[in-house]
């Protein structure tokens, strides 16, 4: 991942986010539901890309 590609998709991602907070009408717990759900997963890509976390393919759930 080069620095250009992090920050065009950073750019991306909050364009698209303040744009469905702006222009689609919804209640604001959902938008709010929404930006934190958004949120986690840019910082889990973001651990993961630059080499913080590991594949996220091999993480269990439940039993």
């Amino acid at each position: 991942m080069t620095v250009i590609d992090l920050i065009v998709t950073l750019v991306v991602v909050g364009v698209a986010l303040w744009a469905v907070n702006n222009y689609l009408p919804m209640d604001g717990k959902i938008k709010s539901i929404l930006n934190v759900v958004v949120v986690i997963l840019v910082v889990l890509w973001l651990l993961r890309g630059f080499g913080v976390m590991g594949d996220l393919g091999s993480v269990r759930l439940g039993g």
